[in-house]
C-alpha cells in the first residue's frame, strides 16, 4: 500500500484532495492529510476510507520526520518559503516530493543528493509554473521534430473573473493572493525581442502592454513578468530572437493600476504610522505634492497628465477618495492599499473565477512562417471549486498518480518539462475539461 501525505489543505488543495482520495480505494492506496490543527485536516476526508487527519508542526523537527516518515510521496501545498524545509526532511528520510511552486535555489543545492538517492523531486506541476510549460514544451518539441525554427514565443497567464462576475469597473477582483496582486511586478522585467535584449523597470512596467485576445472573452493587458531570459534554456530555445512571459488583467486594467505605482502606493519597502482619524482621501493625498486650495481629484491629474476622467472613477469607485477612516493606521504603503482593496475586491458568493493562459508562436518552416496561438480558458464552478484551485491541484494530483503508477520514471530534481511527465498530465487534463485551442495561420 502506497502512502501519500499532503500538508496544507487550504482552498487551493480541494482538487489534489478529492482527485487522489478518488484513487485510494481501487489502487491500495492511504492518504495522510496534515495541516496546522486535526481538525482543519479532518474536514477535507468527508467520510470516506483510507484517509487520515494530523496535526502537523512545521516548527517541531521531531514531529514533521514524525509524520512523513509513514509516507512514500509527500505533496507540499505550503507557501512557497516552507518547501525547502519539508524538502530537506523528505531528503533524509528517503520520501518522494511535489510541490507547484517554482524550484527554489536551496532545492537546487539538494540536486545532487536527490539524484544519488534516486528519488523524485518535482516542482512547478501547478498552473504558472506548470501547465505553461507543459503545454509550451508540448509545441515546442513537435515543431522541433518536423525540423522547424522557432522564432518567437510569448506566453501569458492571468486568473481573473469570468465575464458574468465582471461588476465593477475594474472587471476585476481578488482570486487569489491579495498581497501578490499589489506587488505584482516590482523589480526589474527582462525578456529578449527580436534579438535584442530588453528591460522594463517597475515604473514603466504597466505602460508596456500587448493586447492578448480570446476569441469568445474578449481582450487583455499582458505585460511582462520578471524574468524571461532563463527559460530560454529551460524551454531548449537557447538562441530564440524573442521570448516572452507574461500577465493577464483586462484591458484597461494597467493603464489604472500605474497611478498607484507612481504614486507610491505600491511600495512595501517602509513603514507608515499615521495619525488616528486619517482617513483614506488623507492617504492618497499624503502621495501628491502640496496644494491647499486643489482637489485631490485635480492634483493626480496634473502630476499625471494621462489620467482620465474614467481612471479618477476607477480610483473612487475603490473609496480611495472618500473622507472615511483607514482600516489600519500602520504598515507600508503596500499593505495599507492592500487592506482597503480587499474591500471593494472581495468575491460575491455568486461570483466565480476564470483562468485564461495563452501561447503564441512564430515558427519558420520549408513553405513560410506560421503563427500558432494556443488557448486555454477555465471558468470555476463557485467559490470553492474555483478554476485557481483546479489548475494548480489537478496537475500536482496527476503527477502523483501516474508516479505512484510507474508510469512517471524520472527522478532527480525535475520540472514538467520532458515528455514523459507532460504527455500524460496534459491527456489526463483534458479529461477533466482542461483543454488549449490551437489556431494556426499563415504570416
Amino acid at each position: 500500500m502506497h502512502t501519500i501525505l499532503i500538508i496544507g489543505t487550504g482552498k487551493s488543495s480541494v482538487y489534489i484532495i478529492e482527485y487522489l482520495i478518488g484513487t485510494t480505494e481501487g489502487k491500495n492506496r492511504k492518504i495522510i492529510l496534515a495541516d496546522i490543527s486535526e481538525e482543519i485536516a479532518a474536514k477535507k476526508i468527508n467520510g470516506k476510507n483510507n484517509v487520515f487527519a494530523k496535526s502537523i508542526d512545521l516548527e517541531d523537527i521531531k514531529n514533521r520526520h514524525s509524520i512523513i516518515k509513514d509516507a512514500d510521496v509527500v505533496i507540499s501545498m505550503l507557501p512557497a518559503f516552507l518547501h525547502p524545509v519539508i524538502a530537506k526532511d523528505c531528503l533524509e528520510l528517503g520520501k518522494h516530493f511535489f510541490t507547484a511552486s517554482y524550484e527554489s535555489e536551496e532545492l537546487r543545492g539538494m540536486s545532487a543528493e536527490i539524484k544519488s538517492r534516486n528519488l523524485l523531486f518535482l516542482n512547478e506541476c501547478g498552473l504558472d509554473p506548470g501547465i505553461d510549460h507543459m503545454s509550451a514544451m508540448k509545441i515546442i518539441d513537435s515543431e522541433k521534430a518536423k525540423g522547424h525554427e522557432i522564432l518567437s514565443f510569448k506566453s501569458y497567464t492571468g486568473g481573473v473573473l469570468t465575464p458574468e462576475s465582471e461588476d465593477n469597473p475594474w472587471k476585476y477582483k481578488f482570486t487569489w493572493n491579495p498581497r501578490n496582486v499589489v506587488l505584482a511586478g516590482q523589480g526589474v522585467s527582462r525578456f529578449i525581442r527580436n534579438g535584442r535584449y530588453k528591460y522594463i523597470p517597475y515604473h514603466m512596467l504597466f505602460r508596456r502592454l500587448e493586447t492578448i485576445s480570446f476569441d469568445e472573452i474578449g481582450d487583455f493587458d499582458g505585460y511582462p513578468n520578471r524574468d524571461s531570459l532563463s527559460y530560454r534554456k529551460i524551454y531548449g530555445l537557447e538562441n530564440i530572437p524573442t521570448l516572452l512571459r507574461g500577465t493577464l488583467r483586462r484591458a484597461g486594467f494597467c493603464q489604472s493600476w500605474d497611478v498607484f505605482v507612481q504614486l507610491g502606493m505600491t511600495d512595501d519597502s517602509f513603514k507608515m504610522d499615521l495619525p488616528e482619524d486619517f482617513t483614506a482621501r488623507m492617504f492618497v493625498n499624503s502621495f501628491l505634492p502640496f496644494q491647499e486650495e486643489t482637489s485631490v481629484e485635480l492634483k493626480i491629474k496634473e502630476l499625471l497628465p494621462w489620467v482620465t476622467d474614467e481612471i479618477i472613477e476607477k480610483i473612487t469607485w475603490l473609496g480611495l477618495l472618500d473622507d472615511i477612516v483607514l482600516p489600519i493606521l500602520k504598515g507600508s504603503p503596500a499593505a495599507i492599499l492592500q487592506v482597503l482593496l480587499e474591500a471593494k475586491w472581495a468575491l460575491k458568493p455568486e461570483d466565480k473565477d476564470m483562468i485564461v493562459m495563452q501561447h503564441l508562436f512564430e515558427v519558420k518552416t520549408a513553405s513560410g512562417i506560421k503563427k500558432i496561438t494556443s488557448s486555454l480558458v477555465s471558468k470555476g464552478k463557485n467559490q470553492d471549486y474555483t478554476a485557481m484551485a483546479k489548475t494548480v491541484g489537478l496537475p500536482l494530483a496527476i503527477a502523483v498518480d501516474l508516479f505512484l503508477d510507474g508510469k512517471i520514471k524520472a527522478r532527480g530534481l525535475q520540472i514538467p518539462i520532458i515528455p514523459e511527465i507532460y504527455i500524460p498530465i496534459l491527456e489526463s487534463l483534458e479529461k477533466e475539461n482542461v483543454i488549449f485551442q490551437e489556431k494556426i495561420e499563415s504570416i
